[in-house]
């Protein structure tokens, strides 16, 4: 069997736009610091917090003061990206995430390393934002699905390898080589900005608003249902471990890393052909396997199963993640990419948080099985009902053809 073309080899095909180019590659450099020194710390602040005296629920709270900062410092990310320009805005959200991490090597104080989780949380918006808007500018309009694929391998490799690694790097060499590694790598992205370009989202009057462009037809739509798989999302990381505690550890461990690694594959291939048929042709298979791998995780009578469902989540939550991205900026111009970018980052975290609190709720009456099954429900129930409403295969189709 041939092997398949890499990147590069695309990139010289003749007649075809170059997908990895100078400008795409030195942002790369941020987008790895990113993903590394926010997930190194993901799971590690928490035990540090513990550590230094915090009851459980009180360490628990650094994880909620990341995630509430980071969802509010989605709404202005947009405005201030289309005042002050790409770049600036991926200078702060590296110095927000890397400085209070330098910081946390200094003092276990509970104070500081709230305090410190809030900036983490801005800053990692304004690089979500910013650093997403500019990118996508970066890639060519005819390949973008597959160039936010290979954005999704790069900050991927570092999300599954980063938040193991902390854990096991804390039990090993301690807190404090592991906060100044997550600086590091944050502000090292610094010494890239300089060769990215000078952007700043293109002028359009209102046009770029995040209200304005939320009305955009079929925008709406599509992050619901993104949003509508990331509680999948939600419920996996939260509950699944409770759900196999009476099972070997090996089979969590396993399941929680097969699931971000087939979602890394799922993103890859809907990248690859999503460009050649259509983001929206993918966008119903890769809902309908996210549920299919969801609806078996309930069966933990049966481990083999509930592996396998975790590797069929995965791929097909890996789709969705670059079908509705793809459409998502395929419907806007450039001048509304930082908007985009905003809302697509709050149906993630947002879908993510509402996932874990709905399935928390409804799990206490109906035990995990039937748990899992009405969740793996949710998905194609609303990606159904948006279709009803507003069939846009042709509109997406027709949008993604535009620069």
């Amino acid at each position: 069997m041939a092997r398949p073309p890499a990147p590069a080899d695309l990139a010289r095909a003749p007649g075809r736009a170059p997908l990895v180019t100078r400008p795409l590659l030195v942002r790369f450099v941020s987008v790895a610091g990113t993903s590394l020194s926010f997930y190194l710390l993901l799971a590690t602040v928490p035990l540090y917090a513990r550590a230094s005296g915090a009851s459980p629920g009180t360490a628990g709270l650094t994880t909620t003061a990341l995630t509430l900062s980071t969802v509010a410092a989605y709404l202005p990310a947009p405005a201030l990206a289309a005042r002050f320009g790409y770049r600036p805005l991926l200078a702060a959200g590296l110095t927000c995430l890397g400085v209070p991490a330098l910081a946390l090597a200094a003092t276990g104080r509970l104070p500081v390393i709230m305090a410190a989780c809030v900036l983490r949380g801005l800053g990692f918006a304004l690089l979500c934002v910013a650093g997403g808007a500019l990118t996508v500018s970066l890639l060519p309009a005819e390949r973008r699905g597959e160039g936010l694929a290979l954005v999704g391998v790069v900050s991927g490799i570092g999300s599954v390898s980063a938040l193991p690694l902390g854990v096991w790097l804390v039990a090993h060499v301690g807190y404090r080589p592991v906060f100044v590694a997550g600086g590091i790598a944050a502000l090292a992205g610094l010494v890239s900005l300089p060769w990215l370009p000078r952007a700043r989202p293109a002028p359009a009057g209102r046009s770029g608003g995040l209200g304005r462009t939320l009305r955009t037809p079929g925008l709406a739509r599509a992050g619901i249902t993104f949003g509508a798989t990331t509680m999948a999302v939600g419920v996996f990381v939260t509950f699944l471990p409770l759900a196999l505690a009476g099972t070997a550890a090996g089979v969590t461990a396993l399941a929680l890393l097969v699931q971000p690694s087939g979602a890394l594959a799922g993103r890859w291939l809907a990248g690859r052909h999503g460009d050649r048929r259509g983001a929206a042709a993918l966008l119903t298979p890769g809902v309908l396997t996210a549920a299919a791998g969801l609806a078996v995780l309930g069966l933990d009578h049966a481990p083999a199963l509930v592996v396998l469902g975790a590797a069929v989540f995965g791929l097909g939550f890996g789709v969705t993640q670059n079908c509705t991205q793809t459409l998502m900026y395929g419907l806007v111009p450039e001048s509304g990419y930082s908007a985009v970018s905003a809302l697509w980052n709050l149906a993630y975290d947002g879908g993510m948080g509402l996932g874990a609190a709905a399935f928390g709720a409804v799990v206490t009456h109906t035990g995990y099985p039937i748990a899992f099954a009405l969740t793996a429900a949710v998905p194609p129930a609303v990606l159904a009902a948006g279709h009803a409403a507003h069939p846009f295969r042709q509109k997406a189709k027709q949008a993604e053809r535009v620069p």
